[in-house]
């Protein structure tokens, strides 16, 4: 499993290729690609490269999907005995992007993101259904009474 981390929108994240995170607002459009350079940290399954503080020549490549805000955090403040209270709300502005590769050097590290294998086909299910014998359900033994 490769994974790397970066330093993106202010927090330092753990990625891997094919999963998508949401940081604080950034100021790309949707569907555009786009390089993360401040990559702290490249794991490729066995070897672990740790920059001082980047790694030099290794980038994130990421997918930005969308913008969107987060729940609603509540801001309420009291003074007791003072009947001052102040009650605000505040949503924070997200982008949510996917992770595309990990690249070092110019080369994927741990492969591109895993796809789906294809399903099987209808012929293939109706084959295995044939070859598989059908169950047949078994009785239940009755229990004679017994005297007491």
């Amino acid at each position: 499993m490769a994974y790397a981390i970066v330093e993106i929108g202010g927090t330092q994240l753990w990625v891997e290729p094919g999963r998508f995170y949401d940081v604080n607002r950034l100021h790309h459009d949707v569907d555009a690609k786009m390089s993360i350079d401040k990559v702290l940290l490249v794991h490729d399954g066995t070897e672990v490269s740790v920059g001082q503080p980047l790694v030099k020549g290794a980038t994130v490549e990421v997918t930005v999907l969308r913008h969107m805000r987060d729940r609603k955090i509540i801001v309420y403040k009291m003074q007791p005995k003072k009947k001052t209270r102040k009650k605000r709300g505040h949503r924070q502005e997200l982008t949510r992007f996917m992770v595309d590769s990990i690249q070092m050097n110019g080369s994927a590290v741990g492969g591109e993101a895993k796809k789906k294998a294809p399903a099987k086909s209808a012929k293939v299910e109706e084959e295995a259904s044939e070859k598989a014998p059908a169950k047949k359900a078994k009785a239940k033994k009755e229990e004679a009474p017994t005297e007491a």
